[in-house]
């Protein structure tokens, strides 16, 4: 018999107060102390790589011992680790979570459990399912994305690196780039192209390669922001068993697709683990509002209310998603939630640099100021990252109003006859 979800929230905290320090409580729950504390509204982690290790690291032990419990997986069926129960059961405990001093998340680790782990979920063969599924709900292996190329970013079906069949291996050659967290992963989901006759979409095929193969080399990228989250990997005669295929020969088009909609899915069940949100949050504007003095210009409340408005339209909105989502692969829906999710970070950095005015770039060691660089320099990131906005619109406008698509030259061609 299920258990309710009041009687679920009471076991769940009691188990947090047991292996967490609850986080010190504002005048509203969950609030951050106004001007006093830790304040951090960071989008990247600018971290040194030592600090970042360090930081998976408690990601890591904080997620196993939920997995002692299955809170890792809470949506997830019993027979992979988790609890059977539905999406609100887990939307609740993230609630509670962030209630507690917790690790910070990590793009990795997100890719891990909330991108990966359900790609082979429902595209692996029952060897994978049984073989990754569960190390990488309980984040034993981290997993990173090798999609985007040079020359094939938002054309993702535009990519380049090729996968040559040689009997019951393949051998894979040429470079991907904004692989996040590459570095600090044992696996990655590989998508290349295994058919240059193939027209692009069609002649693509998806991979699980180990990050430590011959052959593979990671350099990370130095980010306006300080640190070097992401990555170009460059592949040189790697050889991956077929047996690591994912999906079939032909199909890595799907495969993309599927991975990508859960990761614009921003109905978040908070089963990618860790606290907070990317970036900084509406509790937090308020709050740096609050201890400037700004609320008391009503030009100032009225961009706050902006803020407010776009962020309860927004969960309304996520939560529709989820329902429509069913526990099945995100569809055209997460394309939508992708870009709220987008504009309302970028609408946040808006309302911060009027908030703030010069205070955003003075480092005067004020509680809530400089510290919003951080979300500034990282927000217009997200608007590339997962498909850009203009993707996201073409996405909504040919796949739910159904308007015509825009014109392709490349349509029908074989990969190899494209010109370049």
């Amino acid at each position: 018999m299920e258990v309710s979800l009041e009687e679920f929230a009471v076991e769940a905290e009691a188990w947090l107060e047991e292996n967490a320090e609850r986080r010190p409580r504002g005048p509203a729950d969950g609030e951050l102390p106004e001007g006093t504390g830790a304040f951090s509204v960071a989008v990247f982690h600018a971290l040194s790589e030592t600090e970042e290790r360090l930081l998976l690291e408690d990601l890591k032990s904080w997620q196993q011992r939920k997995a002692l419990v299955g809170y890792h997986a809470i949506s997830w069926p019993i027979s992979q680790g988790g609890l059977g129960l539905s999406r609100e059961y887990a939307q609740a405990f993230s609630s509670l979570e962030r209630r507690f001093e917790v690790p910070a998340r990590h793009e990795s680790f997100s890719v891990t459990t909330g991108l990966v782990a359900p790609t082979v979920n429902l595209l692996g063969t029952a060897w994978q399912r049984d073989e990754f599924v569960s190390r990488f709900l309980s984040a034993h292996e981290l997993c990173c994305q090798l999609f985007s190329e040079p020359g094939a970013g938002s054309d993702l079906a535009g990519l380049g690196c090729r996968a040559e069949n040689d009997g019951d291996e393949w051998i894979v050659n040429g470079q991907k780039v904004w692989s996040s967290g590459a570095q600090f992963c044992e696996w990655g989901e590989l998508i290349a192209r295994s058919d240059p006759t193939a027209p692009k979409h069609r002649g693509m095929t998806a991979f699980l390669v180990p990050m430590d193969s011959p052959g593979i080399e990671i350099r990370p990228i130095r980010q306006m922001s300080g640190g070097s989250s992401f990555n170009e990997v460059f592949f040189d005669n790697v050889r991956i068993p077929d047996s690591l295929r994912l999906g079939a020969t032909g199909d890595g088009w799907n495969v993309a697709l599927t991975t990508l909609g859960f990761e614009r899915d921003k109905s978040d069940t908070g089963e990618a683990g860790g606290a907070a949100r990317t970036g900084g949050s509406w509790d937090q504007l308020l709050a740096t509002a609050r201890t400037t003095g700004s609320t008391n210009d009503p030009v100032i409340r009225q961009h706050l209310m902006r803020v407010y408005s776009h962020v309860q339209v927004e969960g309304y909105l996520n939560r529709r998603a989820a329902d429509l989502r069913s526990g099945g692969t995100p569809g055209p829906e997460g394309s939508l939630g992708k870009l709220m999710w987008t504009e309302g970070m970028n609408l946040i950095s808006e309302v911060a640099c009027y908030v703030l005015g010069p205070k955003l770039i003075a480092d005067t060691g004020e509680w809530g100021t400089y510290a919003w660089t951080e979300h500034v320099l990282g927000a217009p990131g997200y608007r590339i990252a997962g498909g850009s906005d203009e993707v996201q619109r073409n996405i909504l406008g040919e796949r739910v109003l159904k308007l015509p698509g825009e014109p392709r030259v490349d349509k029908g061609l074989a990969w190899k006859d494209i010109p370049r």
